[in-house]
């Protein structure tokens, strides 16, 4: 599995691995919106075109996961899956895949109301690269 759940006091988090950057970008996407939501039953009905910018590669990750969170929270758009279109260390250029959400069919799991610093790295590691992130719900 790409990615593992984190106990945190009153929050929760993710341990993330991908093989390259984009990898990892777009299994943290994925980790978080399978936080959020059942993924099984988000369709891609809709395409978001997103730039980001950070500071350094965790901080793209951050607003990355951030600017996602906020398309669930602003527009009610489960995020289905993603796909990185370009990178550098201090940009993204991506499309999210989406469904607005219907109460009808979705199952929301977590309400993550923000995503924090707290203990957030974005690194390589032994096999590719890994990332923690804390949520706060």
């Amino acid at each position: 599995m790409p990615y593992s759940v984190i106990d945190h006091t009153a929050d929760t988090g993710i341990r993330v691995w991908g093989r390259n950057k984009q990898e990892l970008f777009t299994e943290a996407a994925r980790a978080m919106s399978e936080l959020i939501a059942d993924a099984g039953r988000v369709s891609c009905k809709k395409t978001k075109d997103l730039y980001i910018e950070g500071l350094d590669l965790t901080d793209l990750l951050i607003n990355w996961l951030r600017e996602l969170l906020f398309l669930w929270s602003a527009d009610q758009l489960l995020i289905r899956c993603s796909r990185i279109i370009d990178m550098t260390d201090n940009t993204l250029y991506a499309q999210a895949f989406a469904e607005p959400f219907d109460p009808e069919k979705h199952v929301i799991y977590t309400d993550i109301k923000a995503v924090t610093y707290h203990g957030a790295e974005a690194a390589p590691s032994g096999s590719g690269w890994e990332a923690t992130v804390i949520f706060d719900v």
